[in-house]
Formats: structure tokens, C-alpha cells, sequence
């Protein structure tokens, strides 16, 4: 992922800040409990193709770092 790209998104829900989890290629957004998916290097922030993330995933601390 393009370290600029990254430092630009936000959760098209909450507009709140995601975090970059490499070894699932997700987009995480805490706050609205959903992982977007990175598919082949982009990033798909739609909200019906993000998954439910469980309140343990989000409580998890990040092995990735905050985009902003």
C-alpha cells in the first residue's frame, strides 16, 4: 500500500482513522468495527464490502501502524 494513499483514507462511516493490518490486507476501523478489504493494492471503502469485525479485533493492540 502507498504510505500517501493511506495517510489520506478515513472510515467512510465514522470519517474516524484506520489502521493497516498487512498480513490480512484490510483497512481497520475501530470505531465502526469494520475491515475494509485491500484487494490487489486498492483499497475497496465501500461499506457493504467492509467485514464485521468482532469486539476483540478491535480491542486488539494494532501489529500495524494508525493511518491518520
Amino acid at each position: 500500500m502507498d504510505t500517501k494513499l493511506l495517510e489520506l483514507l478515513v472510515c467512510p462511516v465514522t470519517k474516524g482513522p484506520l489502521v493497516y493490518v498487512r498480513e490480512t490486507q484490510e483497512l481497520i476501523s475501530r470505531s465502526a468495527r469494520l475491515a475494509y478489504p485491500i484487494r490487489d493494492g486498492i483499497p475497496i471503502m465501500l461499506e457493504n464490502e467492509a467485514r464485521p469485525i468482532t469486539e476483540e479485533e478491535a480491542a486488539r493492540p494494532p501489529s500495524a501502524r494508525p493511518v491518520v
